[in-house]
């Protein structure tokens, strides 16, 4: 566990499970088993726009602070492609939207959220800028998402010349 993950204030999440009284239809269990952490449609179709450009970059690098899904560490930035239910998107709202298993849910996005803060924190710490775009923003605005990019990395190549 990394030190940016502070125990006491951890937002604490019930296991899923039916004894702890939450139950999932088989058909949701065959959707949520599709998701995946790594690798989405939104962070490859960054990846290779990005490569076109000639950036050179890590993937998922495990020994930084939330393993970020692109990290440029020429130009000291972390980006991250977020879901939109998983990290909280207007949360205030689609808090509300939640129906079923809210004990579980609340607290699991609301951890996430926290989470991703603390990650953000630790790498400003070691001197990182933080991208955080959400995946409906890759895969319909692409264009704007590397312009965000190359803004910034055009920014730093000028103080650092």
């Amino acid at each position: 566990m990394h030190s940016y993950d502070d125990e006491q204030d951890r937002i604490k999440v019930p296991r899923f499970e039916e004894s702890a009284g939450f139950y999932t239809t088989p058909q949701r269990s065959k959707t949520m088993s599709k998701i995946r952490g790594k690798n989405s449609k939104p962070e490859v179709m960054l990846r290779k726009a990005l490569w076109a450009k000639n950036y050179r970059f890590r993937i998922h690098d495990s020994r930084m602070p939330g393993r970020p899904d692109i990290l440029i560490k020429k130009y000291r930035l972390a980006i991250f492609i977020d879901g939109e239910f998983w990290h909280g998107q207007d949360w205030k709202v689609n808090r509300e939207r939640i129906k079923s298993n809210r004990d579980f849910w609340i607290p699991k996005i609301e951890r996430n959220m926290q989470k991703d803060e603390r990650v953000n924190q630790a790498l400003r710490n070691m001197g990182y800028v933080v991208f955080r775009f959400w995946s409906k923003e890759v895969l319909q605005n692409l264009e704007q998402v590397l312009n965000q990019i190359d803004l910034y990395v055009e920014t730093r190549k000028l103080y650092s010349s």
